[in-house]
Protein backbone atom coordinates (compact mmCIF):
# COMPACT_ATOMS: atom_id res chain seq x y z
CA UNK A 1 0.00 0.00 0.00
CA UNK A 2 2.74 2.45 1.02
CA UNK A 3 4.53 1.73 -2.34
CA UNK A 4 1.36 2.18 -4.33
CA UNK A 5 0.75 5.63 -2.55
CA UNK A 6 4.53 6.91 -3.08
CA UNK A 7 3.87 6.16 -7.22
CA UNK A 8 0.59 7.67 -6.77
CA UNK A 9 2.27 11.31 -5.30
CA UNK A 10 5.23 10.74 -7.31
CA UNK A 11 6.90 14.03 -8.63
CA UNK A 12 10.63 15.50 -9.43
CA UNK A 13 13.38 14.47 -7.37
CA UNK A 14 16.92 16.38 -7.60
CA UNK A 15 19.38 14.13 -6.33
CA UNK A 16 22.22 15.39 -4.35
CA UNK A 17 25.17 13.91 -2.60
CA UNK A 18 25.21 13.49 1.35
CA UNK A 19 28.23 15.64 2.89
CA UNK A 20 30.20 13.11 4.63
CA UNK A 21 31.96 14.89 7.16
CA UNK A 22 30.85 16.41 10.25
CA UNK A 23 30.36 20.05 8.73
CA UNK A 24 28.08 20.27 5.62
CA UNK A 25 28.83 23.03 3.39
CA UNK A 26 26.41 25.50 2.77
CA UNK A 27 27.28 27.25 -0.48
CA UNK A 28 23.92 28.06 -3.21
CA UNK A 29 23.76 26.32 -6.30
CA UNK A 30 21.79 27.22 -9.59
CA UNK A 31 18.17 25.71 -9.81
CA UNK A 32 17.51 24.32 -13.56
CA UNK A 33 16.37 26.68 -15.52
CA UNK A 34 12.15 27.30 -15.56
CA UNK A 35 12.71 25.31 -19.55
CA UNK A 36 15.17 22.81 -18.70
CA UNK A 37 13.91 19.02 -18.69
CA UNK A 38 14.30 17.50 -15.00
CA UNK A 39 14.44 13.86 -15.30
CA UNK A 40 11.52 12.47 -13.80
CA UNK A 41 11.57 9.27 -11.35
CA UNK A 42 9.22 6.51 -9.20
CA UNK A 43 10.30 7.30 -5.77
CA UNK A 44 10.58 4.17 -3.58
CA UNK A 45 9.21 3.70 -0.27
CA UNK A 46 11.09 1.01 1.41
CA UNK A 47 10.71 -0.14 5.13
CA UNK A 48 13.76 -0.21 7.42
CA UNK A 49 12.05 -2.05 10.36
CA UNK A 50 9.01 -2.40 12.96
CA UNK A 51 6.71 0.94 11.86
CA UNK A 52 9.84 2.72 10.54
CA UNK A 53 10.49 3.84 6.62
CA UNK A 54 11.95 5.79 4.07
CA UNK A 55 12.08 7.65 0.77
CA UNK A 56 15.00 9.19 -0.26
CA UNK A 57 16.46 10.84 2.27
CA UNK A 58 13.47 11.54 4.18
CA UNK A 59 12.24 8.97 7.03
CA UNK A 60 8.97 8.29 9.10
CA UNK A 61 7.23 6.34 11.56
CA UNK A 62 3.78 4.75 10.57
CA UNK A 63 3.26 4.86 14.60
CA UNK A 64 4.22 7.72 16.04
CA UNK A 65 3.87 9.62 12.38
CA UNK A 66 7.45 11.26 13.45
CA UNK A 67 9.52 12.94 10.03
CA UNK A 68 12.72 12.96 10.03
CA UNK A 69 15.78 14.47 7.31
CA UNK A 70 19.08 15.99 7.49
CA UNK A 71 20.24 19.20 7.49
CA UNK A 72 22.68 21.69 7.99
CA UNK A 73 23.00 25.00 9.40
CA UNK A 74 22.79 28.00 6.94
CA UNK A 75 22.75 31.25 9.19
CA UNK A 76 23.90 31.37 12.39
CA UNK A 77 24.59 35.52 12.49
CA UNK A 78 22.25 38.42 12.27
CA UNK A 79 20.54 38.31 8.91
CA UNK A 80 17.48 38.30 8.11
CA UNK A 81 15.52 35.44 7.80
CA UNK A 82 12.40 34.47 5.29
CA UNK A 83 13.01 30.52 5.58
CA UNK A 84 13.89 27.98 8.16
CA UNK A 85 14.33 25.53 5.53
CA UNK A 86 15.23 25.52 1.83
CA UNK A 87 17.08 23.38 -0.48
CA UNK A 88 20.60 23.46 -0.92
CA UNK A 89 19.83 24.82 -4.65
CA UNK A 90 17.12 27.37 -3.21
CA UNK A 91 17.25 31.11 -1.51
CA UNK A 92 19.84 30.03 1.05
CA UNK A 93 20.54 33.56 1.32
CA UNK A 94 17.91 33.84 3.01
CA UNK A 95 17.29 30.45 5.21
CA UNK A 96 18.08 29.71 8.76
CA UNK A 97 19.17 25.45 7.57
CA UNK A 98 19.46 24.57 4.39
CA UNK A 99 18.61 20.34 3.42
CA UNK A 100 19.26 18.33 0.15
CA UNK A 101 16.39 16.17 0.61
CA UNK A 102 13.29 16.73 -2.10
CA UNK A 103 10.38 18.24 -1.25
CA UNK A 104 8.64 15.66 -3.05
CA UNK A 105 9.81 13.12 -0.52
CA UNK A 106 8.56 14.66 2.48
CA UNK A 107 5.33 15.54 0.61
CA UNK A 108 5.06 11.73 0.52
CA UNK A 109 5.88 11.27 3.76
CA UNK A 110 3.16 13.87 5.12
CA UNK A 111 0.68 12.01 2.65
CA UNK A 112 1.44 8.22 3.85
CA UNK A 113 1.13 9.64 7.92
CA UNK A 114 -2.10 11.01 6.75
CA UNK A 115 -1.54 14.89 7.72
CA UNK A 116 -3.97 17.27 5.86
CA UNK A 117 -2.68 19.60 3.96
CA UNK A 118 -4.53 23.33 5.02
CA UNK A 119 -4.89 25.67 2.04
CA UNK A 120 -5.29 28.92 5.08
CA UNK A 121 -1.96 30.52 4.12
CA UNK A 122 -2.24 30.16 0.19
CA UNK A 123 -3.97 33.54 -1.36
CA UNK A 124 -6.74 32.32 -4.02
CA UNK A 125 -6.23 33.96 -7.50
CA UNK A 126 -7.98 35.99 -9.46
CA UNK A 127 -9.74 35.55 -12.80
CA UNK A 128 -6.15 37.31 -14.76
CA UNK A 129 -4.12 34.22 -12.76
CA UNK A 130 -2.78 37.06 -10.22
CA UNK A 131 -2.69 36.38 -6.43
CA UNK A 132 -5.66 37.99 -4.45
CA UNK A 133 -5.49 39.09 -0.91
CA UNK A 134 -8.16 36.87 -0.41
CA UNK A 135 -7.99 33.50 1.40
CA UNK A 136 -9.30 29.70 1.25
CA UNK A 137 -11.89 29.04 3.70
CA UNK A 138 -10.30 25.72 5.73
CA UNK A 139 -12.56 23.53 8.01
CA UNK A 140 -10.98 23.35 11.52
CA UNK A 141 -10.79 19.75 11.32
CA UNK A 142 -8.58 20.26 8.45
CA UNK A 143 -6.40 22.74 10.57
CA UNK A 144 -6.05 20.89 13.15
CA UNK A 145 -4.82 18.01 11.24
CA UNK A 146 -2.22 20.04 9.50
CA UNK A 147 -0.44 21.44 12.51
CA UNK A 148 3.50 20.40 12.82
CA UNK A 149 5.58 20.79 15.58
CA UNK A 150 9.38 21.18 14.36
CA UNK A 151 12.21 20.28 16.25
CA UNK A 152 16.38 20.19 15.70
CA UNK A 153 18.83 17.47 16.74
CA UNK A 154 22.48 18.17 16.77
CA UNK A 155 25.70 16.69 18.58
CA UNK A 156 27.69 19.50 20.21
CA UNK A 157 31.05 18.34 22.25
CA UNK A 158 30.07 15.00 21.45
CA UNK A 159 26.68 15.22 23.15
CA UNK A 160 23.16 14.79 21.61
CA UNK A 161 21.67 18.07 21.58
CA UNK A 162 17.92 18.89 20.86
CA UNK A 163 16.06 22.07 20.53
CA UNK A 164 12.44 23.20 19.23
CA UNK A 165 12.74 25.42 15.70
CA UNK A 166 11.12 28.21 16.73
CA UNK A 167 13.64 28.69 19.89
CA UNK A 168 16.95 29.20 17.11
CA UNK A 169 14.80 31.89 15.65
CA UNK A 170 14.26 35.84 17.25
CA UNK A 171 12.10 38.84 16.58
CA UNK A 172 14.49 41.14 15.91
CA UNK A 173 11.71 44.40 17.50
CA UNK A 174 11.72 42.21 20.78
CA UNK A 175 14.43 39.96 21.16
CA UNK A 176 12.39 37.47 22.08
CA UNK A 177 12.28 33.63 20.84
CA UNK A 178 9.28 32.95 17.81
CA UNK A 179 6.21 32.07 19.96
CA UNK A 180 5.93 28.64 19.79
CA UNK A 181 2.97 28.56 17.51
CA UNK A 182 2.18 25.28 15.10
CA UNK A 183 4.11 25.21 12.01
CA UNK A 184 1.57 24.36 9.18
CA UNK A 185 1.97 21.57 6.36
CA UNK A 186 -0.19 22.75 3.65
CA UNK A 187 0.90 20.46 0.28
CA UNK A 188 2.80 23.72 -1.63
CA UNK A 189 0.88 23.76 -5.24
CA UNK A 190 1.65 22.53 -8.90
CA UNK A 191 2.35 25.34 -11.52
CA UNK A 192 2.68 24.42 -14.97
CA UNK A 193 2.57 20.94 -13.99
CA UNK A 194 5.51 21.23 -11.84
CA UNK A 195 5.53 20.61 -8.01
CA UNK A 196 6.19 24.24 -6.73
CA UNK A 197 8.03 23.60 -3.42
CA UNK A 198 10.33 21.04 -5.76
CA UNK A 199 11.06 23.73 -8.07
CA UNK A 200 11.53 26.74 -5.57
CA UNK A 201 13.40 24.50 -3.02
CA UNK A 202 10.95 25.92 -0.19
CA UNK A 203 10.01 23.63 2.33
CA UNK A 204 9.75 25.36 5.68
CA UNK A 205 8.58 29.17 5.18
CA UNK A 206 8.79 31.87 8.45
CA UNK A 207 7.41 34.89 5.92
CA UNK A 208 4.56 33.14 4.20
CA UNK A 209 5.20 31.47 0.99
CA UNK A 210 2.87 30.14 -1.60
CA UNK A 211 5.60 27.85 -2.96
CA UNK A 212 6.46 26.50 0.69
CA UNK A 213 5.41 22.82 1.85
CA UNK A 214 5.49 24.29 5.13
CA UNK A 215 4.34 27.73 6.77
CA UNK A 216 4.67 29.35 9.93
CA UNK A 217 1.24 30.13 11.28
CA UNK A 218 2.16 32.76 14.30
CA UNK A 219 2.69 36.65 14.27
CA UNK A 220 4.43 38.43 12.10
CA UNK A 221 4.49 35.37 9.61
CA UNK A 222 3.78 38.40 6.89
CA UNK A 223 7.00 40.23 7.46
CA UNK A 224 10.28 39.62 6.25
CA UNK A 225 11.86 42.38 8.11
CA UNK A 226 12.02 41.00 11.53
CA UNK A 227 13.46 37.32 11.85
CA UNK A 228 16.50 36.62 12.93
CA UNK A 229 18.64 33.89 13.90
CA UNK A 230 18.74 33.70 17.69
CA UNK A 231 22.05 35.21 19.13
CA UNK A 232 24.27 31.73 20.90
CA UNK A 233 22.04 29.34 20.32
CA UNK A 234 22.25 28.26 16.84
CA UNK A 235 25.41 25.92 16.48
CA UNK A 236 27.70 27.44 14.09
CA UNK A 237 26.86 27.32 10.32
CA UNK A 238 27.29 23.96 8.82
CA UNK A 239 26.77 22.33 11.48
CA UNK A 240 24.70 19.26 10.48
CA UNK A 241 21.58 19.05 12.05
CA UNK A 242 18.29 16.54 11.52
CA UNK A 243 14.92 17.62 11.29
CA UNK A 244 12.23 16.35 13.72
CA UNK A 245 8.57 17.13 12.20
CA UNK A 246 5.76 15.40 14.61
CA UNK A 247 2.02 16.29 15.48
CA UNK A 248 1.52 19.48 17.03
CA UNK A 249 1.09 19.29 20.80
CA UNK A 250 -0.40 22.41 22.48
CA UNK A 251 2.13 23.35 25.14
CA UNK A 252 1.16 22.62 28.70
CA UNK A 253 -0.73 25.81 30.42
CA UNK A 254 2.21 27.46 33.10
CA UNK A 255 1.08 27.00 36.43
Amino acid sequence: MIRTAAILIAGTRLLLADPAADRAPVEPHSLPAPDQPVAEVQPAVKKLDGNRFQVGEVTFDAKTREIRFPAAVNMAGDELLEFAVVHANGKVHEALLVTTISATDLNIAFKLLRYQASSEFYPLKEADGSYSNEFPEVPEEVKKAARIDIGVEWKEGGKERKAKLHEWITHGSTGKPMDADPWVYGGSGVYEGKFMAETTGDIAAIFLSNSALINFSGKDNNSDEVWLPFPKRVPPEGTKVTVVIAPYQKPAAKP
